[in-house]
């Protein structure tokens, strides 16, 4: 069922992104294992997937020793005192929403010999006081500060949309932070490479792909309901 799905999925954003006139190759599947154990992300690894995204330190510690090769991103709210236990085991992190947790991945960067930390600065572009992320009059304070460190590099955005969005408004927010960051690709920042936008999870990527997501992060829709027990 797992190769069936990420087939159904890949052949998504296929369809979307031709259909937007873009390359499928330029968008990566993150397939998200929030609560799925090693043996489910291994057989997702031997059907092609290379990207395998966690929402928790906690869970990326309990599989790591136990999954195949691969590349881990940390997409969940990360705390700053749990930077140290992720900073060596993951490729990047999309979720960096203050200059405190920015200046703890630098801090933790040059204690664990990690030369650089892809970052992706989370937008809070719905507005919606619950989710975290910055406002987007707040991403330019990140970007100039990321300049002043030697072992984080921003590479784009994150954005997480609330769950109730209609058709319409999905698009307009998708297509706001989309022209957020064409803005900034436009400037020079030092030390930011703009080319990493990471929107759309399994309820809304075919439109995150419509409208130039370049990660999209899915995971019911390959490993099927999430188990909490």
């Amino acid at each position: 069922m797992i190769r069936e799905n990420i087939e159904a999925v890949r052949r998504a954003i296929k369809e979307a992104a031709e259909n937007a006139g873009r390359d499928p190759s330029e968008v990566t599947l993150i397939a998200v294992t929030k609560t799925h154990g090693p043996d489910m992300i291994n057989e997702a690894i031997n059907c092609g997937v290379t990207d395998i995204g966690e929402n928790k330190v906690q869970e990326i510690l309990d599989k790591y020793d136990s999954v195949l090769p691969v590349r881990w991103h940390m997409i969940g709210h990360l705390q700053t005192n749990k930077v140290k236990y992720i900073i060596d085991k993951v490729c990047m992190i999309h979720s960096v929403d203050s200059a405190h947790l920015m200046e703890e991945i630098e801090k933790q960067a040059v204690k664990k010999g990690v030369d650089h930390m892809d970052i992706l600065i989370e937008v809070k572009i719905s507005g919606e006081e619950t989710k975290s992320g910055v406002s987007p009059d707040e991403i330019t304070d990140l970007l100039e500060l990321a300049g002043t460190l030697d072992h984080v590099r921003v590479r784009g955005l994150m954005t997480i949309l609330p769950k109730d969005c209609d058709n319409v408004t999905k698009t307009l927010l998708f297509n706001n932070i989309r022209s957020i960051f064409v803005d900034i690709k436009r400037k020079t920042y030092h030390n930011v490479n703009m080319d990493c936008l990471s929107m759309g999870m399994s309820g809304d990527f075919e439109a995150a792909v419509n409208c130039g997501a370049t990660m999209v992060r899915v995971g019911s829709r390959i490993f099927g309901e999430r188990n909490y027990k």
